[in-house]
């Protein structure tokens, strides 16, 4: 019996199997992601302006519940400042911006508020949270913490891995699980309105001036977060880093 495939003419090459076209590239950040994380960091920049002319208004940082220029302080930043009462052993006083960076300064807050509980759903029923920023039990392990950080410290050729290393991941979750949720809590505590409704929102950090004060180092470190974050950006790739925050990127690409 013949062979099927085969054809009377000699010439005549056999056919080939019929294949379905490969499907598309995964995208490497979501619809939410992308969106989320811009307006965080549109929003993250107008807070950081916003609160630095709200330091130079005062620039003393006390810890209880009262402080003033007549208190002595926890620390205090060698700058001058914009209100000619406080003492800053400078013989000149900046402008007064604090009007519409105070105004500012909370209207941004509720922008990102809605935004990170939005991110965190999200990250939540698309399995995003467990999927790449729960660092496994191998990751976790002394061993690959010490050659990741290694790896940083000593401005090793960066290996273009499918998801976040176990730093990332650890460093991720800080900023979303404490960093960010204390940044409002302390912000709220601050607020006199938030405080005579629920008290306990300044009492459990120690008063009003000691929230004031948890607020600046906790914005130093997301400040520091954020310098390391662009960092990485610039030594994986900042095109290609930036390509797929804006249009989504490829699982498949590097």
């Amino acid at each position: 019996m013949a062979d099927p495939a085969s054809s009377t003419d000699g010439n005549a090459p056999a056919s080939e199997p019929l294949t379905e076209p490969p499907a598309p590239p995964l995208p490497r950040h979501t619809l939410t992601v992308r969106i989320t994380h811009w307006v965080a960091a549109l929003s993250a920049l107008a807070l950081l302006v916003t609160g630095i002319e709200l330091v130079i208004s005062h620039p003393r940082f006390y810890w209880g519940e009262e402080g003033n220029v007549n208190t002595s302080t926890l620390f205090s930043l060698p700058i001058p400042s914009s209100r000619g009462s406080v003492p800053t052993g400078y013989s000149y006083v900046l402008p007064d911006q604090n009007g519409w960076s105070r105004a500012l300064h909370f209207q941004t807050a509720w922008v990102v508020v809605p935004t990170g509980l939005w991110y965190l759903l999200s990250s939540l029923l698309s399995g995003h949270l467990l999927k790449d920023l729960l660092p496994s039990r191998a990751g976790l392990s002394p061993k690959a913490l010490f050659r990741t950080a290694l790896d940083h410290l000593l401005f090793r050729p960066v290996r273009r891995e499918p998801a976040y290393n176990p730093l990332q991941r650890i460093s991720y979750l800080v900023v979303v699980f404490v960093a960010f949720p204390f940044m409002i809590w302390t912000g709220l505590a601050m607020s006199p309105s938030a405080t005579s409704l629920l008290p306990f929102l300044a009492t459990a950090l120690g008063g009003h001036q000691s929230a004031r004060t948890l607020h600046f180092l906790d914005t130093i470190f997301l400040v520091l977060f954020v310098a390391a974050h662009v960092v990485m950006v610039f030594r994986t790739g900042f095109r290609r880093q930036l390509a797929g925050m804006i249009g989504g990127g490829s699982k498949e690409e590097g």
